[in-house]
């Protein structure tokens, strides 16, 4: 698939085949990676760029650096996006988090550290996503 991007550098160079487009902008095709596909199929209709910037970029680039270990990230995103109230993209980042080997009871261990740091009500909506997350029947209907 061909992605249409005005900025060249955020791919690096020996990732990338780079062939002048009709109007001037760069096309760009990737050929490497881990084959993540997450943004394509969550948003690759409507915003091609983000799509391509969260597979290519995000979870091909930033998620491969060995100076982190995967769940070690994965901590560090489930903290981030309690602090920020972002639970639509902590549902994904929860599961995401035990696949990279952190457990249930340390990603409940980590919210509840959390609610002195990010607040009450932040906490308290993290574990309620967590709660659906490691175990829907015991979510309220």
């Amino acid at each position: 698939m061909l992605w249409q991007y005005t900025f060249r550098w955020y791919l690096p160079a020996a990732r990338r085949q780079v062939f002048d487009g009709w109007d001037g902008r760069i096309i760009m095709t990737d050929t490497a990676g881990t084959g993540w596909t997450g943004g394509q199929r969550a948003v690759g209709d409507i915003a091609p760029a983000l799509a391509h910037y969260t597979d290519k970029v995000l979870f091909d680039e930033v998620w491969e650096r060995s100076e982190l270990s995967k769940r070690d990230r994965s901590l560090v995103t489930v903290a981030a996006l309690t602090v920020m109230g972002n639970t639509d993209q902590l549902r994904f980042h929860l599961d995401f988090a035990r696949q990279n080997g952190a457990t249930e009871t340390e990603l409940i261990e980590a919210l509840t550290h959390l609610a002195f740091y990010a607040g009450w009500p932040r906490a308290m909506a993290a574990v309620g996503v967590a709660k659906e997350v490691f175990d829907p029947s015991r979510t309220e209907s």
